[in-house]
């Protein structure tokens, strides 16, 4: 439990990864930076589990008759070095990507604020951070509309919470996050717009389908029939391999370039829609035996089969998955009105990620043990579910409107396309005009 709470407090590499590639890019090379984050996805997808059960020594050693007390000890020594050059590597050599970072404390001072923070947090019943953010908040620009009054929000600040703070006491106040732009501040209805709204619900809703379909696959996959496919765990194993060759070959070879055609938007549209397919045909592969119940010996003709509508099921899902976690990130990116708000932006949407995996494992678990007892197709009830959940999500991506989340080369793509027409029109037009004459 202890070793997987220290994860879940880590899991916010991936937004941190999504701010620095946004602030050290612009919309004129950001869809080459983040066309490679999948990739590296999957070769950590792949990579990992190989050498993760490669490492693992079932008997000790020095004594091989005897079993080891610890077989998992290398693995994770291994993955502790690795973590450990990760942090050499970045510390030594990745700038600092944040506009104004020079201006915040030094590291040791924001951890005195933060114990004083935590301090004042169980020792006070009005502590100084609390009324220094009431009076920052009332000297707002946004704390009153353009006639003067105060706002519906604002009028909820006591006057006589913030009267007795001088501003020496405003600047003493231990800060636990210091702001680098102390003076470009951003109300919530500029940041978190309707466009922005749609993104990290339906990023919710993507997670949420990309976990729970990776959660469903081994087990319908390893489940007797005619539930299952009982297929063997190296079986499972080969197909998971599969799908992250596939990962790979999409990303690098077709998707920045289909991207550049259709656009993010569009793109990630139709990456929920696969999604939806994926889950309505998985249900529908065939089993080993070539029947229709799985009962009866395997035929040779039977695991072709399944494995040919294994694959093209995985080539879906993962075409959808990869689509729409890069086209979702550079979504999230271009929607953020300033680089001062990535941050935030990333870590909401991380937020909602982190729990959409949480609850779909155990959703998905859960429906697909009750599917067992459901005859006939019960393994269709889990899949459809969640499928379900992902045609919700498609519907809320047809709200998405904003041209300006689009990257560069996909304006300059549909530029170059109206040119071509227009100098097409033209030259008809003349070829008209001289036979007129």
């Amino acid at each position: 439990m202890l070793a997987q709470a220290l994860m879940g407090l880590v899991n916010g590499n991936q937004g941190v990864i999504s701010t620095c590639l946004g602030e050290i890019t612009d919309r004129s090379n950001q869809s080459r930076a983040f066309t490679y984050l999948p990739v590296i996805y999957g070769l950590g997808g792949i990579t990992g589990p190989i050498v993760g059960g490669l490492l693992v020594m079932r008997h000790d050693p020095l004594h091989p008759d005897r079993p080891n007390p610890y077989p998992y000890l290398l693995p994770n020594l291994f993955s502790a070095g690795v973590l450990i050059i990760d942090l050499t590597v970045t510390s030594i050599f990745l700038r600092e990507s944040l506009e104004g970072a020079e201006t915040l404390p030094p590291l040791g001072k924001r951890m005195g604020n933060l114990f004083a923070w935590i301090w004042q947090f169980t020792s006070s019943h009005r502590p100084t951070y609390l009324r220094r953010a009431k009076k920052l908040a009332r000297e707002s620009p946004h704390y009153r509309h353009s006639n003067g009054h105060p706002t519906e929000e604002s009028s909820l600040l006591s006057h006589s919470d913030v009267s007795d703070v001088s501003d020496d006491e405003v600047s003493d106040t231990p800060q636990l996050f210091p702001d680098a732009h102390p003076g470009e501040h951003l109300s919530t209805r500029e940041v978190l717009n309707r466009d922005t709204v749609l993104l990290l619900l339906t990023f919710l809703i993507f997670q949420l389908s990309n976990i729970s379909y990776n959660s469903l696959y081994p087990i319908f996959a390893q489940a007797p029939p005619p539930t299952g496919r009982d297929l063997k765990p190296e079986e499972i194993g080969i197909s998971l391999s599969f799908a992250g060759v596939v990962t790979i070959l999409f990303q690098v070879g077709v998707f920045g370039r289909l991207r550049e055609k259709i656009g993010n938007r569009i793109t990630y549209r139709a990456s929920l829609a696969a999604f939806v397919v994926a889950f309505l045909l998985m249900p529908w592969v065939g089993y080993k035996n070539g029947s229709h119940v799985g009962n009866g010996p395997q035929t040779t003709q039977g695991k072709v089969w399944l494995w040919f509508e294994l694959g093209l099921v995985l080539i879906v899902k993962t075409v959808a998955a990869v689509g729409g976690l890069t086209s979702a990130l550079l979504l999230i990116t271009n929607s953020a009105p300033s680089h001062h708000v990535l941050g935030t932006l990333n870590g909401l949407a991380q937020t909602l990620s982190a729990a959409g995996r949480a609850v779909g494992p155990f959703i998905s678990g859960a429906l697909f043990s009750f599917a067992t007892h459901v005859k006939p197709k019960g393994e269709a009830l889990a899949f459809g579910v969640f499928g379900g959940v992902a045609f919700l999500g498609f519907l809320m991506t047809l709200g998405i409107k904003g041209v300006e989340l689009e990257s560069e080369d996909y304006h300059e793509q549909s530029g170059d396309e109206e040119d071509g027409e227009e100098t097409e029109n033209d030259h008809d037009s003349e070829h008209g005009d001289v036979r007129h004459r």
